[in-house]
């Protein structure tokens, strides 16, 4: 049997490897020209929160020498590595354009031409378009999404506004204080902030706890445990948040901010911290408590959107009314038809991508035996 994977990312290569190692012929399709473009796209400072043994895809290691928080460059290398290690060849710069039933299977439309499979798995993830900010009035200067920021260079010597209080807005604006650059933090709601170990022991590594637990129970016991490591928001200038940080992931689907130095920053001064952008006027940002304040550029570190109603058309059952998956690493209510990576985990993004990878396979596998 056969699997077209769309995704040349962590999670289709690790559910073309986990297919292969069921006997189903796997074929990768990636828009991108190179395995991982996602990675390598992402700003230069960035290193996962995940420690090394919880950041791996099923088969392979880490090899020696990398430390206990990969850097960008590092998860690249092992990407590279992973493709060649299980005998993947990815058909690069090959977009999927559609995706429809076809007979028992599937048909699968791209720029190269059309595939059928048995089984196809989306392995587009969580990041795949960057969500567009919808603030009012104009902003003479550049406004950059996240996912288009490299390094603090090219803002030094200005005022920067980072929108956003999400690991990645975290990360920038601690890059952007480093390197001397005056920035400011917007922060629109209330928040929940992780300390990035506790104990000694990496804070993803605690998700053990939450499903001992239950998340709400979870989050009462370790609340003055959290207090105690990253202190009240409220001493940063921040809200917080009415729910713990299991809470927002598993009702919200949303991950807290994980700590690298960020609060640290802030209570130095090197970050300021200001409410929602309430009106754009040129380069003066007015803010939701009535203050305004001049900048030269925004990014705007507001997450991604999720919507495969254009791949799979809209009366697609596996999808909700938005467009996104209803299951993530399980079976959906199309026949063959699997999703990966599609739902933000507590426990880190790639440990959790390789389970679903597992899962899918050990799934996929049983169809090939009812239909042998």
């Amino acid at each position: 049997m056969k699997a077209v994977i769309v995704g040349a990312g962590p999670a289709g290569l690790a559910a073309a490897a986990c297919l292969k190692s069921k006997g189903i012929t796997p074929v990768i399709l990636d828009r991108a020209d190179c395995v991982a473009s996602s990675w390598r796209n992402h700003y230069d400072c960035l290193h996962l929160h995940t420690a090394r043994g919880r950041s791996t895809l099923p088969g392979l290691s880490y090899p020696k020498g990398v430390g206990r928080y990969p850097s960008r460059d590092d998860v690249i290398a092992y990407m590279q590595a992973y493709t060649t290690h299980h005998g993947l060849t990815p058909q690069l710069g090959c977009a999927v354009e559609r995706i429809t039933p076809h007979g028992d299977g599937w048909q699968i439309t791209h720029s190269g031409g059309v595939e059928t499979a048995d089984i196809v798995v989306v392995a587009t993830g969580v990041n795949g378009t960057p969500r567009q900010p919808d603030w009012p009035g104009q902003f003479t200067g550049p406004i950059l999404h996240s996912s288009d920021y490299k390094t603090p260079a090219p803002f030094a010597g200005q005022r920067v506004l980072v929108v956003g209080f999400g690991n990645s807005g975290g990360d920038i604006a601690l890059d952007l204080a480093r390197a001397g650059v005056d920035v400011t933090m917007s922060v629109r709601g209330p928040v929940n902030i992780l300390p990035k170990q506790l104990f000694g022991i990496p804070i993803t590594s605690f998700g053990l706890l939450t499903k001992m637990l239950g998340y709400k129970l979870a989050d009462i016991l370790t609340a003055p445990v959290l207090r105690f490591a990253v202190g009240r928001p409220e001493s940063y200038g921040l809200r917080s948040m009415s729910k713990g940080p299991a809470a927002l992931v598993h009702e919200d689907d949303r991950i807290p901010l994980i700590d690298v130095g960020t609060l640290g920053a802030i209570k130095e001064g090197r970050i300021a911290v200001k409410p929602g952008i309430a009106q754009m006027n040129g380069s003066e940002l007015r803010f939701s408590d009535g203050t305004s304040a001049p900048f030269d550029a925004i990014i705007a570190a507001i997450g991604y959107t999720v919507d495969l109603r254009p791949l799979l058309g809209p009366d697609c059952a596996a999808l909700d009314p938005t467009g996104r998956p209803l299951a993530s690493g399980a079976p959906t209510p199309e026949r063959g038809l699997y999703f990966c990576s599609f739902k933000v985990s507590p426990d880190g993004q790639l440990f959790s991508t390789s389970q679903e990878a597992i899962a899918i396979a050990a799934h996929a596998a049983t169809l090939t035996r009812k239909a042998a």
